[in-house]
């Protein structure tokens, strides 16, 4: 049977001595049969695990595609801004927006218990449906574990993510954090949200102004989305909600993220956002020449305050 698999088993090119094979284990009772051996696949199975050792494994999607001058220095500007933002009891925000889905009759992995059969479009084309992809954007608190979704349509932009958490605090923010001093938003770098976007800063300084509390925004350091908490405190069970289940509106799908919940006490408000957001805009003229950011002597490209 070593034989067998040595064949369609290929090294690891980054660990000495691992190795691996996507071999079926009928296949290999076919291949096995002529030399006078009939094993069923769950022997087959039990060989492969006790015997050569090999176990069951899936590709990680964790290696980034680059890296980042001052990983480390900003991870830990990040945990030290984290640890005084709680110690004062002040809101400590991530964001971000979830991947747009598709709305209408579309497939989506997983399955559903149903007593009927589901069916949808056999291609995933957004131009089969006159209806808009929805754009889920995120804000968790990482401190409560509550969360809000702002579920809107049209582009993902810079005034979208900063609308986001205008309506979080509305929704849900100013009840738990009255008479605070601060906000801290953990942010990617890239995106409607990234630290090279004046328009996202814009608008999250007229935020900062509406609510009359600072807003400090810390970003990641490039290439580590992966680490920001809303992916695996928020996105992932949102991804579940909607597993094997077709979502028709957007109505439909604000229910559905609405009722997501954890074991660990994961409340979740989606609401609609009330206008389409267009691509294009930009900040205005006289922000960007006379900016009011206020950014860290250190690495203030990803650290800085948007003042009252």
């Amino acid at each position: 049977m070593q034989a067998e698999v040595k064949t369609q088993t290929a090294g690891s090119p980054v660990r000495d001595g691992e190795v691996w094979t996507n071999i079926g284990l009928r296949v290999i009772a076919s291949a096995i049969q002529p030399l006078g051996f009939q094993l069923s696949p769950g022997v087959i199975a039990g060989i492969l695990r006790n015997t050569l050792q090999l176990g069951r494994r899936k590709i990680s999607k964790d290696v980034p595609l680059g890296s980042s001058e001052h990983r480390n220095e900003q991870f830990e500007r990040l945990a030290d801004l984290r640890r005084k933002y709680e110690q004062r009891g002040w809101p400590v925000l991530s964001v971000d927006t979830k991947k747009k889905e598709l709305i209408g009759s579309f497939a989506r992995s997983g399955r559903a218990w149903t007593d009927g059969s589901l069916h949808a479009f056999d291609h995933d084309f957004g131009s089969y449906s006159s209806d808009a992809k929805a754009i889920p954007y995120g804000v968790y608190d990482t401190v409560a574990n509550e969360a809000f979704v702002y579920l809107a349509t049209g582009a993902d932009t810079g005034e979208l993510a900063a609308d986001a958490v205008r309506r979080y605090w509305y929704r849900m923010g100013q009840s738990r954090y009255s008479g605070v001093e601060g906000i801290l938003v953990l942010a990617d770098c890239g995106g409607s949200n990234g630290y090279r976007v004046p328009l996202y800063r814009e608008r999250l300084h007229r935020v900062a102004q509406l609510l009359g509390i600072p807003i400090r925004v810390a970003h990641l350091p490039p290439y580590c989305s992966k680490y920001n908490p809303i992916d695996h405190r928020l996105f992932c069970h949102l991804t579940q909600a909607i597993s094997g289940r077709l979502v028709e509106s957007l109505s439909w799908m604000q229910l559905i993220f609405s009722k997501v919940s954890t074991q660990t006490g994961l409340r979740v408000i989606c609401e609609l956002a009330r206008k389409t957001y267009q691509s294009g805009i930009k900040a205005a003229a006289e922000f960007r020449q006379n900016e009011p950011t206020e950014r860290d002597e250190t690495l203030g490209k990803f650290n800085y305050v948007l003042p009252t």
